[in-house]
């Protein structure tokens, strides 16, 4: 069987059975590692390379919760919560829960959405918005499986279809990597071809809304509500608080960097006194330990991308895909999905799955026949794939740090699997469809 199949196999079997995910990903590397053919020395020099990959981002994660720990302690979270209350309902009636838990839902999708384009921060906003939301949601008795669906899509949805912010990123990569692969592609033309995959993943959000969790889930309230009822909060912190976001995103976006971004909204924290320096040490440890999980995640998933690149399957992988093709146009886009979605699950990274695939996918689907609009729509599909779903993916893990806060919400069972059933199979549905009408 192929290195890759049996490499993502092991890492997904062994996350379904509660292993922890890092463990996962290390065992599932070292047996697509053995099974490509790899001795015991060459995986353990493939990991350890691959490792420092993903050693900036584990400093980014690590930063962000260290900013969003400063931030609550400003009380913002505490301020926003209250905003929340006002708004939501009341009334002890139905029809006034049924609208507050809407009003939660939206306003948590919107944020998510701006995340990725027009306030390009990424995950950091969950560990500042979410635990202290997470009160509201026990009274609502809204199920976190939903909200991990909300965030997942406003994670994902956004870069793949606007280029702007995260989009341009995954945008001009796909370009890069057409030119590269013999193709010329304008830019402007990703955004048209991925609405119809786009549209996917709103019906799978639609579904979960109304269809999958619609139903009350009771959690436990004593084991946040303490952490909820110390906030205070003053008009001139919360000012400095507003004032070190903008700082953080202007110089993300000006540098490139989340570390310097995080670093430059620390520290205007810190000459503000919005926090004092004798406690800054304890404040930013506390905010690194509630992100060192996805950080960790992150190296280890560099490390496995590493090893299963060295065993050189991926590219077997797509030629035994060609093999069964034939001059099948419905099979091969259908096929082409489907190993994108086996690559990216295992990297958990579309960004770093663009690369990987285009080189291959670009000149078999040309042989096949699609058009160029239908080659785009394959490769950025192929590559969106799994970013939702996936353990070792950011954008399963944003969610999990901020929705167990309390210990309630397991990673790979309220995040991944729900996330996988509705985005992962629409996206397959409406990518196929695409590629088969442009």
């Amino acid at each position: 069987m192929n290195a890759v199949i049996i490499a993502v196999l092991v890492m997904l079997i062994l996350s379904l059975l509660r292993v922890n995910v890092v463990f996962a990903l290390i065992a599932g590397a070292f047996a697509g590692g053995l099974s490509g053919g790899l001795s015991i020395s060459e995986i353990i020099d493939a990991f350890s390379g691959g490792v420092g990959g993903g050693a900036n981002i584990a400093l980014s994660y690590a930063l962000l919760g260290g900013f969003a720990i400063t931030i609550s302690y400003t009380g913002l979270p505490k301020w926003l919560v209250d905003i929340v209350l006002k708004a939501v309902s009341n009334k002890g009636d139905s029809r006034g829960k049924s609208l507050s838990k809407a009003l939660i839902i939206f306003v948590i999708l919107l944020i998510a959405c701006f995340s990725q384009n027009l306030i390009p921060i990424h995950i950091a906003f969950i560990p500042l918005l979410i635990p202290p939301l997470l009160y509201i949601m026990n009274e609502f008795q809204i199920d976190r499986r939903l909200i991990a669906c909300v965030l997942t899509f406003g994670l994902t949805a956004p870069y793949i279809l606007l280029p702007v912010g995260f989009g341009q990123l995954f945008h001009q990569l796909l370009a890069e990597n057409f030119e590269k692969s013999g193709l010329q592609m304008n830019v402007a033309d990703i955004t048209g071809t991925m609405v119809i995959p786009v549209a996917g993943m709103a019906v799978g959000l639609l579904v979960a809304i109304f269809i999958s969790y619609r139903k009350p889930r009771v959690y436990k309230q004593e084991a946040i509500i303490e952490k909820n009822t110390d906030q205070t909060y003053t008009k001139r912190g919360i000012i400095y608080s507003f004032i070190a976001i903008i700082a953080t995103v202007i110089i993300q976006i000006e540098t490139g960097s989340m570390i310097f971004g995080a670093l430059s909204g620390i520290l205007v924290l810190y000459i503000t006194g919005s926090v004092k320096w004798k406690e800054a040490d304890s404040l930013l440890t506390q905010g690194m330990q509630m992100m060192a999980f996805i950080g960790f995640v992150m190296i280890a998933a560099s490390g496995f991308a590493e090893v299963v690149a060295a065993t050189g399957d991926v590219e077997s992988l797509v030629k035994s895909a060609a093999d069964l093709i034939g001059n099948n146009r419905s099979l091969g886009a259908l096929l082409m999905l489907i190993v994108g979605l086996l690559v990216t699950m295992g990297i958990g990274s579309s960004f770093s799955t663009i690369p990987i695939i285009a080189t291959i996918f670009v000149p078999l689907a040309l042989e096949l026949g699609f058009s160029p609009l239908a080659t785009i729509s394959l490769v950025g599909t192929a590559a969106a794939l799994g970013d939702a779903g996936s353990p070792a993916s950011d954008s399963t893990l944003g969610p999990t740090a901020g929705l167990n806060a309390d210990g309630q919400h397991n990673h790979i069972w309220d995040s991944c699997v729900p996330t996988f059933l509705h985005y992962n199979i629409p996206l397959i549905l409406f990518g196929w469809f695409a590629a088969m009408i442009l």
